[in-house]
């Protein structure tokens, strides 16, 4: 109860302090009474749907809907409600110096409101507006093929030149254009790599959400080395009420058969050999292990049969793992691949310049490649979207990697 109330009470607050951007800009009073009664109706709404959220159900094409709906219209009030806010700062610091220096009750001390602060607030506001919607509409397909090369001193001769596409993050429950999807399936076959790996999350929470898509991914060609694949954490099914074990533990293994439908080879705490001539190296595949969040892998077991001296290749879907447990590793895992973090699909990415988003104050690793001593990990943005029905600044990548023997140059 107490956090409705404190829910109340900053929604009131945001909204008086946007609404007078508005009035102080806009006098016409049909648009101002439209204005308060559409934002009436959407906190109805987005109320409605969070209290009524059906935890058997998990996210859905509303849930998506409303958190994309939420965050449209607060994050731009939010911006107006810091300006606004700040100038009525500056507005009662201006009067307090003025009463005490005029000492007249009956004169009005605090200055009016700024029309061109509050025009400065809109055009402000209008921002995150507009490439929030741009996110949903575009962003969430907007498919970025980014490629990486990674020098190995200690790579076999053989596999010099070797290239993975990597993809992640799936979550095809959240997925409604069938075009776009086989359009990003062709940009994967495009890079003719001779592997290629998926690192985990291939549904939100349900097996069924894959029905519609099963084709679609099939469409993948298998490149000589073949397709693997591990588990996110979304594939366990945690993030829903389930109406008894047995139905979750259904769900858990009809999403490990996905992947056969789909011809790729999961990998279950366990390691595969690629020979290539007379040199080998090894693609480990663990199961999801996250700080904060479900830890089944089991990075020992799947590395039966490994020594430290063995080329290794990691799928680890949640990049804290590397930073918990795998870079300082005794086995020395030359290059980790994860994904997971999405770059909170909402960041500002300048590519060899700048790159920054909320999620990196959570994650070490968070976009792109980062490396420890010779060690690498490098994380996925993530091939589909989750939560937040849409992306801004941080687009859905699908990563060609080339392995390249010779002296580190990250």
């Amino acid at each position: 109860m107490i956090r409705w109330i404190i829910f109340v009470i900053v929604i009131l607050f945001i909204e008086i302090y946007s609404f007078q951007a508005f009035r102080t800009v806009i006098k016409a009073r049909p648009f101002l009474i439209s204005y308060q009664v559409l934002s009436l109706l959407a906190i109805v709404f987005i109320i409605y749907s969070f209290t009524t959220f059906d935890r058997s159900v998990g996210q859905n094409k509303q849930s998506l809907f409303t958190l994309g709906l939420l965050l449209l219209i607060y994050i731009p009030k939010i911006v107006l409600t810091i300006i606004m806010f700040g100038e009525d700062v500056f507005r009662l610091s201006i009067g307090a110096i003025k009463y005490f220096v005029n000492n007249d009750p009956d004169v009005s001390n605090i200055p009016s409101r700024r029309k061109f602060i509050s025009q400065i607030a809109l055009g402000l506001a209008a921002i995150p507006f507009t490439s929030l919607i741009y996110g949903i509409f575009e962003g969430k397909y907007n498919y970025k093929v980014i490629k990486q090369a990674i020098y190995f001193p200690d790579l076999p001769d053989a596999f010099d030149g070797f290239k993975i596409t990597q993809i992640s993050d799936v979550h095809s429950g959240s997925f409604d254009n069938h075009e776009k999807i086989n359009y990003a399936i062709d940009l994967v076959n495009e890079q003719e790599s001779d592997i290629i790996l998926f690192t985990g999350d291939i549904v939100n929470t349900h097996a069924t959400e894959m029905d519609p898509w099963i084709d679609t991914f099939k469409r993948i060609k298998t490149p000589a080395f073949g397709k693997y694949s591990v588990l996110g954490n979304h594939d366990y099914g945690e993030y829903v009420n389930w109406p008894s074990q047995k139905d979750k533990a259904d769900n858990f293994e009809a999403i490990k058969n996905i992947h056969g439908h789909i011809d790729f080879k999961l990998l279950l705490n366990e390691n595969v050999t690629l020979q290539k001539g007379n040199d080998k190296i090894a693609i480990v595949g663990v199961e999801n292990w996250g700080h904060n969040f479900k830890q089944a892998g089991d990075l020992a077991k799947a590395s039966e049969g490994l020594s430290s001296n063995d080329f290794k290749i990691l799928m680890s879907h949640d990049p804290s793992h590397w930073e918990y447990e795998v870079k300082n590793d005794e086995k020395h895992y030359h290059l980790t691949l994860s994904g997971h973090t999405h770059g909170l699909q909402f960041g500002i990415e300048i590519p060899g310049f700048f790159k920054w988003s909320p999620v990196q104050y959570i994650y070490k690793q968070w976009a792109g490649l980062y490396e420890n001593v010779g060690r690498y990990v490098y994380v996925n943005r993530g091939f589909g979207f989750h939560a937040y029905p849409g992306r801004v600044g941080i687009w859905p990548e699908i990563t060609v990697i080339e392995l390249k023997k010779g002296k580190s140059v990250a």
